[in-house]
């Protein structure tokens, strides 16, 4: 499973990647999505690199998000009863299914985009218009993707 966080905002930004950061529901920044590591998601990913970072996300982190941070379409945080829904004694199995595939964020009913906050200690000494390879914020992070997101948290 992959996170994607869209890190720079929609000023200047170029037709043919608002109209991807849409197609991937990152609307603002700050929002993060969970995405199945399908080939077409990949490529959009990539066509949107310039405002956006992504990585493998782990079940650790992926359970602290649904604890925290999402919430229900229909309103509220995910509760003792969703849990047993899905047949998951705690976040963390939860997180387990969800990146195995066994159960689709869909189905559950989680608000997508989750909104997260800024990073504390921000992204980077060299900032957000700079990729990860050298030192900015932007681009694939691979399995620091989890740091970045414990920070957002």
């Amino acid at each position: 499973m992959i996170a994607a966080i869209r890190i720079r905002g929609t000023v200047h930004v170029r037709e043919e990647a608002k109209r991807t950061l849409k197609m991937l529901n990152l609307i603002a920044p700050n929002n993060l999505v969970l995405l199945d590591e399908k080939s077409s998601n990949v490529k959009m990913l990539k066509k949107a690199e310039n405002y956006i970072t992504w990585g493998e996300i782990s079940a650790e982190v992926l359970a602290k998000i649904i604890e925290k941070k999402a919430t229900l379409k229909r309103g509220g945080k995910i509760s003792k009863e969703t849990l047993d829904k899905y047949k998951a004694r705690s976040f963390e199995e939860l997180a387990k299914k969800i990146i195995d595939g066994d159960i689709q964020i869909k189905k559950i009913g989680i608000e997508i985009p989750i909104r997260m906050r800024p990073p504390s200690k921000g992204y980077g000494r060299k900032g957000i218009k700079k990729s990860f390879s050298i030192g900015g914020a932007l681009g694939y992070r691979g399995e620091d993707i989890n740091e970045l997101i414990e920070r957002m948290l």
